[in-house]
């Protein structure tokens, strides 16, 4: 809220007024606005109400585009702003001046300064730091899921390392393939491969959440395919980060939420802070401090926990070890992580006499702890009986998993707008990120089982000696990248040029050895030991030291961007792009696109483009053995296999003579129109199809009989089933985005209504196995299961429609938010539609005086669930005493799908917060 004293005057002494009292940039006619009278103004307001109601009945009306420029006409004279610019400085520049030089900012597509989003031949969405902060969510990733319908942020429980780095989706494609970029520059990826069947399973994404809201001056999401602008990853589009540039003054917010059942205590502290050099440069520094308790939505353990049950029915059984009658039931943690984050990001620009340098520096450290299936006495694999007869752990174990994720960037740059409309930039960027895990309250089993029989403890000794807690392994990927970009302005074109060079890098750092070993088998995989037990730790296996990786890519790219205003009317725009990738060659991409103003206020949009993504580093070099679960029919218990990843370099895909991993390419069309209706309503709709052939997806887990060659190369490498990165897909993505703005003063206030919606559906055309392999000849159905295919079609919501309204009067902001998420469906061992719901979101803004406000409200303030899950289940059953009392009865600890939950599961938030501006 800003803090106005503006007496009634002539219109352009009060806009220059208006302009110094909210630190902001207003474009218009000297000789226009001084034929009229602007209002007074006294009193707190946002910065678009004040200036509505400075020009009330004026004769005068401002607009604000989507990407902020703040332009007044009359008459529907904004299509000729320049014009009326030019007339402004030839008759009075000392005006201009006065307000400040207009900033030519440039956005996500388009290489122009300046080009507002409404121009642009692509879909660009402008969402600034007014919008996410009403949202009342705490992550970048759910602010970005509750004010962009096309982009899709969703929730799986027990998937390893996705619950503490969830998958970033746009128009239901990948999490890969989104290419997100920080004021411009190409964000490096997270260490982290999803490999457990969730939404993006075999894809590596972005760490969204790496960033605080706090440090965002402004987001651009372009909604369309990139790659031959920006590179690899950007078919289903780009997001661009603008970090906050103030040079004075700064802000500080407490916001404390939890949810209605009790959990999730959720504290979120920020500090912003500007500093400006003697009027040459600034730098905005921003921390941020989170801590989120975890949530629990499990159901009951209602399967035995101890041996000797006797089975009544296929579903009742009679208690038989004593213990049974008073075991924990709420044995699994199902809900978000336990987290806690410090973030920090600097941004920073100092002019000198020709042209400016730059850069910003981003930190981020999230210590997760997540759980994994629980480990009852009665499994003799996971938790093996001892020489007492009963288990290693009596009670059993839940494992946690524990992981440090870090993840630090910077970029410096150097950039310069010479006299001859000509401009360079040269820069250099860092990026990486890391996870090490840790996986605590567990047991190696096999270590248990060899203690039993090599040596003489007795199984209490055992009990006590044995190591609960091991460090697993270490992820590490980072991104090294120099660009020199060119552009210049001609009479009847812009033309950019410029270079890329990229170095990627993935590590893997081997766990301890009591992570991974397998203590009870020979290097035969023959058990040494009566029973056999599993080896490595329990709820997330360790890395040995012969899958550690250190790889490194290199990449060099080259590209050109042609805009040309053909006409008054017609802007045509072109982009061509030849990357070279150390792995797979050459690949060279073409973007055609073009916006035709029929009217001043009707204009169509249209864009065609080849694209590509390369192997990410994790696709080609992940190495991995882990304990995955699986339904085996409708409503079946989860078994646990030892499952191992291969790289396509590694000795077992040799033997099966399995391809390297070529790029997926990409045809993208795109059809739309922007409709604007008296000054009040803007309205955009854009048509879309996506075509990518060779998608790099995971194999399912291929285990004995499906070929010799396959049998023989598992038995060697001591797995019950292997899994491989194959390029084995064709798909097909079709959709539409609609978006509507409707903004107008009512009863003393402004109102602000803004709805969007996006569908989109995905089917997949084609599965195929790579020829002359020993895949070859096995059906694709039995390389990529239906689960896999549904991940990638059914998943995700097949439409998301958001209605946010925005009122303000006097002191008091009402921020009323509703978001319908459609059906998705889930192949679990069978296979659920889980209906659409809608979530209603509130929040109530009280600004004080200039300095300090409060605000309060509720997410899901109707406490809104998904369905109750009915497939992939587990230890459902009804226990009952030898007097036929019931001990419990539970259709499974998975009360909601463990899978994919696009809102979560979580139920009904409130929060409280404060804010004190400096």
């Amino acid at each position: 809220m800003l803090k106005f004293e503006i007496e009634k005057q002539r219109a352009d002494k009060a806009l220059i007024n208006f302009a110094k009292q909210s630190n902001q940039t207003i474009i218009f006619s000297f000789e226009l606005t001084k034929q009229y009278q602007a209002n007074d103004i006294h009193g707190f307001y946002s910065f678009e109400a004040g200036l509505n109601q400075l020009l009330l009945h004026s004769g005068l009306q401002a607009k604000i585009d989507n990407l902020g420029k703040i332009t007044i006409s009359a008459d529907n004279t904004i299509t000729q702003i320049n014009d009326i610019l030019k007339t402004a400085s030839r008759v009075n520049n000392h005006i201009i001046e006065e307000i400040d030089e207009t900033e030519k900012i440039s956005i996500i597509g388009s290489r122009v300064a300046g080009r507002s989003a409404d121009d642009l031949p692509v879909p660009v969405d402008i969402l600034t730091t007014d919008i996410l902060s009403h949202t009342g969510q705490t992550e970048l990733g759910r602010i970005l899921q509750t004010i962009a319908p096309s982009f899709n942020f969703s929730s799986s429980a027990i998937s390893d390392g996705t619950d503490a780095l969830r998958p970033a989706t746009l128009r239901g494609l990948g999490p890969d393939q989104t290419l997100v970029l920080i004021n411009g520059k190409r964000r490096h990826q997270a260490s982290l491969i999803h490999i457990n069947p969730t939404v993006g399973r075999g894809t590596a994404g972005t760490d969204i959440n790496a960033i605080p809201a706090a440090a965002i001056k402004r987001i651009e999401v372009l909604r369309d395919g990139a790659a031959a602008q920006y590179g690899s990853d950007a078919i289903a589009g780009v997001i661009n980060i603008v970090l906050n540039d103030i040079s004075e003054g700064g802000k500080s917010s407490l916001i404390f939420g939890k949810y209605t059942l009790g959990d999730g205590d959720n504290i979120n502290l920020n500090l912003s802070k500007g500093f400006s050099f003697n009027d040459s440069g600034f730098l905005t520094a921003t921390l941020n401090i989170k801590n989120a308790q975890p949530t629990n939505r499990a159901g009951l353990h209602g399967s035995c926990q101890f041996d000797n049950c006797t089975s009544i029915n296929s579903n009742i059984n009679l208690a038989g070890d004593p213990r049974e009658l008073t075991a924990a039931r709420k044995t699994f943690r199902i809900g978000d992580t336990d987290s806690q984050q410090i973030a920090l990001t600097i941004n920073s620009a100092y002019e000198v006499p020709q042209g400016e340098f730059y850069g910003f520096i981003t930190y981020s450290n999230r210590n997760n702890e997540s759980a994994a299936f629980f480990r009852h006495n009665a499994n003799q694999n996971s938790n093996p009986t001892l020489q007492d007869n009963d288990a290693t752990i009596p009670s059993g174990f839940l494992p946690k998993i524990n992981s440090e994720i870090n993840d630090i960037s910077y970029s410096l740059g150097y950039q310069n707008t010479f006299n001859n409309n000509s401009f360079i930039d040269v820069s250099y960027t860092y990026g990486e990120n890391s996870i090490n895990y840790t996986t605590g309250n567990s047991i190696n089993a096999s270590y248990a089982n060899a203690l039993q029989y090599a040596t003489d403890l007795t199984a209490n000794q055992i009990r006590d000696i044995i190591p609960r807690e091991a460090y697993a392994y270490g992820l590490l990927l980072s991104l090294r990248t120099i660009n020199f970009d060119f552009a210049h302005d001609f009479d009847f074109l812009s033309l950019a040029i410029g270079a890329e060079f990229r170095t990627d890098k993935f590590k893997v750092i081997p766990g301890n050895e009591y992570a991974y070993k397998d203590f009870d088998t020979d290097i035969f995989g023959n058990s040494l030991f009566e029973n056999d037990a599993f080896a490595g730790i329990q709820g997330f296996i360790g890395t040995a030291p012969g899958q550690a990786v250190n790889e490194l890519r290199d990449v060099v790219s080259f590209y050109t961007d042609i805009e040309t205003q053909l006409t008054s009317s017609l802007l045509i725009s072109s982009a061509l792009r030849f990357d070279d990738y150390k792995e797979f060659g050459q690949s060279t991409n073409l973007k055609l696109a073009a916006n035709w103003s029929l009217t001043p206020n009707i204009a169509i949009r249209g864009a065609v483009s080849s694209g590509f993504r390369a192997p990410s580093m994790q696709q080609l070099y992940t190495d991995n053995i882990s304990t995955q679960f699986f339904s085996n029919s409708y409503g079946g218990d989860q078994t646990a296999l030892h499952i191992g990843i291969f790289r396509n370099d590694s000795d077992l895909t040799k033997a099966l003579s399995i391809p390297q991993l070529k790029e997926e390419e990409a045809i993208n069309f795109s059809m739309g129109s922007v409709l604007k209706i008296k000054n009040l309503i803007d309205f955009t709709i854009d048509f879309y199809s996506i075509y990518i052939d060779d998608r790099i997806v995971l194999s399912n887990s291929l285990g004995q009989d499906l070929s010799s060659t396959l049998d023989s190369a598992l038995k060697t490498s001591g797995v019950s089933a292997a899994q491989f990165f194959l390029n084995g897909a064709d798909t097909h993505t079709k959709g539409v985005d609609i978006i509507a703005t409707y903004n107008t003063p009512l009863l003393n206030g402004n109102l602000d209504l803004i709805f969007a919606a996006n569908f989109t559906d995905t089917q997949v055309d084609n599965v195929f196995t790579p020829k002359n392999s020993a895949l070859g000849n096995i059906a694709p159905e039995d390389i990529f299961s239906q689960q896999s295919i549904s991940i990638i079609t059914q998943w995700q919501p097949k439409d998301r429609i958001s209605l946010n309204t925005l009122y303000q009067v006097d002191d008091f902001t009402f921020n009323l938010a509703f978001n319908r998420y459609g059906e998705y469906t889930v192949t679990d061992g069978g296979t659920q539609t889980y209906g659409a719901k809608i979530l209603t979101d509130l929040q109530l803004n009280y600004q004080v005086n200039a300095s300090l406000s409060f605000n309060m409200g509720g997410n899901n303030i109707f406490d809104i669930y998904p369905d109750k899950n009915k497939i992939g289940n587990s230890h459902s059953g009804t226990i009952i005493d030898n007097e036929g009392n019931l001990i419990v009865s539970s259709q499974g600890v998975f009360t909601y799908s463990r899978r994919s939950s696009p809102f979560g599961f979580n139920g009904a938030y409130y929060y409280i917060g404060v804010e004190y501006q400096f």
